[in-house]
């Protein structure tokens, strides 16, 4: 039972284990993405020149050439775009095409379309530029040194750190840094525009955010955004890296189309898709820390410095929830966080899964473990002396309260569960008796907190149809990228009419159906769009219930939806007769629903406030081998519990928690971004770029919802974010290969281990510590 309706009675409600409604197109090739839609007579493929350095002034461009060859329509530069040429999703002055200078190497220079994508692929590397080439800045280091941000600084104080730094018993110090991490989406950015009547344009655009691309789109163009439709049915994965960046390609894509009166479809080849938008921010980590001789932190002072790239982008609210992560599941009485933009001349990065929550939790995770390796105590004994606390030290140091916190019994169950003190010791025993493999094995807790971090974006809307036959038209603001957000919010709808989730029809998201929306992201796709759906379903059930009462001849209250029929005592009609009874009396079987979530607060200039509409809480315990002698390793086993609340579908939620895993796997020990020295992108492909690959997925992977914890704060049936959270997890297993490089010591010294933990870094990492005990 649910608030009073009984949802095991139908197929398909909230809280049963529904497949994806896509899911057998998906494994079939049947599921339709931009590329399989039908080619439009006369569409144009369109192609990017792009600057082949990382710095220069643009001189001179040259389309003479490759205007005259075969097939070609168009080729567009700066000057031929008729509206703004900026593309920014949060500030300004962030160019689709480069306007006399060129930052990075990949930035869009010119775009060209031509009859298919052959001819104009060839007529590109026609266009001739000519650059005066400037000194690019690569590094954060330089970056810092030059004190080149690409927005202001962030400060997170409370208390007073040096103080307490100064004061303490135990003091340390140390650096340490993570690389960022390409989306490596299955289907790479793509863009279809049509132009229509007048100055009307649809785009189909594989984008987190359409009602952005719209925007972008009318900038450009120099249109009204009631012109521009933005469709999408599904994306071929998304994680954050189609939030702002399908502004770039379907930007172009409409500027060709408006200029040539003829649909042109923009997509882009694996390696331009990876050269040309951005990624997970890398960051550079330097720490200060002071602790008593429990290993409590009295004060904690770091700087964390992200390479931002050459624009803004998205960096400002990732640095932000970067320094809001920083305490993880700890409570820090005296802090200074202070996040630092850099600006590079390199593609600028952008929103990726965590969207820099990982990153924060990683550096105080290194803290703690610093902590235990200098007492000479179990990390888990300098977790639970620093764990907050559930009626006081339960504050964090932007200000909010925590009040849902399971941190503490979830990592105990987890520990008791699996055995964690016995695997410890078999470890130690394994370890012993093998001179070139070593294990290693850690723990990782995640406090994440749910909703973007700037309170207007948390809303939503959508809009339900009920038909005369009973059949059901969905409708809403969220993006289906395969993590089952249109089917949980289906699930919402069934629940509500009580009703077969088969009658509800899943449609394509458009920006001319629910306008004004906002990006899919942050995990709260099921927290808005799931509550305005069943907002939007109640109103029309409330239209029905009265008709159905005055049918009946009894009160309201007597009215109940069940099993796909309403009821007033032992009567009854099927939910299609009280449609077809409900339009006889003339009642609106259609209804818009609305969603914003309450009691959220934040300043970003004095980085406080209460931001998150809550936690939401998960702990994986990981255990790894390394060959000493060739750096290779392995994750031999991974157990995972996950804070659901009422999860609304645990078949859906399940793959998102091993995918999240698997993908934070990937950043922390295989996906290595390098630049060269001329700043350009040298792993721009599978062959050079090493995702998870099947074999990589623990041979013991074991996940468990954690039961019977619904959501304290009354989210959609009282269910939990889910999307991001498990990414964090994997921190677990970074964390047990520096375990088990330590282990080649007494154990209380630090591993140089940074991320990627690659072979290499694992060999170097090997190498220094046993040359340390050597000495």
């Amino acid at each position: 039972m649910m608030d009073g309706i009984d949802t095991n009675a139908i197929i398909g409600a909230a809280h049963d284990k529904v497949k994806h409604d896509s899911a057998i197109k998906h494994v079939t090739g049947k599921a339709v993405y931009i590329d399989d839609l039908p080619t439009l007579p006369g569409t144009l493929e369109a192609v990017f020149i792009t600057s082949s350095h990382a710095h220069a002034i643009i001189k001179s461009i040259d389309i003479s050439k490759s205007a005259s060859m075969a097939g070609v329509a168009a080729v567009l530069s700066v000057k031929d775009i008729p509206g703004q040429n900026d593309i920014a999703p949060i500030h300004d002055d962030e160019p689709l095409l480069a306007d006399g200078v060129a930052e990075y190497v990949g930035q869009p220079i010119a775009i060209l379309a031509a009859d298919t994508y052959d001819q104009a692929f060839t007529a590109a590397k026609e266009v001739a530029i000519e650059y005066e080439v400037l000194e690019p800045v690569l590094s954060i280091e330089e970056a810092l040194e030059k004190e080149q941000y690409t927005g202001p600084t962030q400060l997170m104080q409370r208390g007073d750190s040096a103080g307490a730094i100064d004061s303490a018993t135990q003091k340390i110090s140390g650096e340490i840094s993570c690389g960022g991490q390409d989306h490596f989406y299955l289907e790479s950015n793509i863009a279809l525009a049509v132009p229509g009547e007048d100055t009307d344009m649809l785009v189909y655009s594989s984008t987190q955010h359409p009602s952005e691309v719209q925007h972008v789109v009318s900038h450009l163009l120099g249109v009204a955004f009631n012109d521009i439709t933005v469709e999408v049915r599904r994306m071929g994965g998304g994680f954050g890296g189609k939030e702002s960046q399908p502004t770039i390609i379907a930007g172009a894509a409409a500027m060709l189309a408006a200029k040539t009166g003829r649909p042109v479809n923009c997509r882009l080849r694996r390696d331009a898709d990876m050269v040309i938008t951005g990624k997970r921010h890398d960051y550079l980590f330097k720490y200060h820390v002071g602790f008593d001789d429990s290993g409590q932190i009295e004060g904690v002072d770091i700087d964390m410095a992200m390479r931002s790239g050459n624009v803004a982008d998205l960096s400002i609210g990732v640095l932000a929830r970067t320094l809001c992560h920083g305490d993880n599941c700890y409570y820090l009485p005296n802090v200074t966080f202070r996040g630092y933009p850099c600006k590079t001349n390199t593609v600028s990065n952008t929103a990726f899964r965590g969207f820099g929550a990982p990153q924060g939790m990683l550096v105080i995770e290194t803290i703690i473990e610093h902590i235990a390796r200098i007492l000479g105590k179990s990390v888990e004994e300098i977790r639970a002396v620093n764990y907050y606390g559930t009626d006081d030290r339960n504050i964090t140091p932007y200000g909010q309260t925590v009040k849902d916190n399971i941190i503490v019994e979830l990592t105990e169950r987890l520990a008791k569960e699996v055995g964690l003190e016995d695997r410890i010791v078999a470890v130690d025993k394994f370890n012993a008796e093998n001179k070139t493999l070593k294990k290693g094995i850690a723990m990782m807790p995640v406090k994440f907190g749910v909703s973007f971090n700037t309170p207007l974006l948390n809303q939503a809307g959508a809009l339900v149809h009920v038909y005369t036959d009973g059949s059901v038209h969905l409708n809403h603001g969220g993006t289906e990228m395969g993590q089952g957000l249109f089917t949980k919010v289906a699930q919402v709808v069934a629940t509500v009419f009580q009703i077969d989730i088969n009658n509800i029809k899943i449609s394509s998201t458009r920006t001319d159906k629910v306008p004004n929306t906002l990006a899919t992201a942050a995990s709260v796709g099921s927290d808005l769009n799931g509550m305005a759906a069943f907002n939007a379903a109640n109103t029309i059930k409330a239209r029905m219930t009265e008709v159905a009462a005055s049918h009946f001849a009894v009160d309201q209250a007597d009215i109940k939806f069940r099993q796909n029929r309403v009821y007033a005592g032992n009567d009854s009609l099927s939910f299609a007769d009280l449609a077809q009874l409900s339009w006889v009396e003339r009642v609106s079987l259609s209804a818009t629903g609305y969603y914003k979530t309450p009691d959220l607060t934040w300043d970003l200039k004095t980085m406080t406030g209460s931001p998150f509409y809550y936690f939401t809480y998960g702990a994986c315990i990981s255990e790894v081998v390394i060959d000493t002698l060739t750096g290779e390793s392995r994750v031999l086993t991974a157990d995972i519990l996950q804070d659901c609340g009422n999860s609304l579908n645990p078949a859906v939620d399940y793959g998102q928690i091993e995918g999240g895993f698997v993908q934070g796997m990937g950043w922390l020990t295989s996906e290595e971004l390098v630049w060269d020295d001329k700043g350009r992108l040298l792993t721009h492909g599978p062959s050079t770029y090493k995702i998870p690959g099947s074999r990589d997925v623990p041979p013991e992977l074991n996940i468990h919802i954690l039961e019977d914890a619904p959501n304290r704060v009354p989210t959609i049936f009282r269910s939990k974010a889910v999307g991001e959270p498990p990414i964090m997890l994997a921190i677990s297993v970074w964390l047990a290969l520096r375990d088990a490089v330590a282990r080649l010591a007494d154990g209380t010294r630090m591993p140089k281990l940074n991320a990627p933990a690659t072979p290499e870094a694992i060999l170097r990492a090997v190498d220094d510590i046993c040359s340390k005990v050597s000495e």
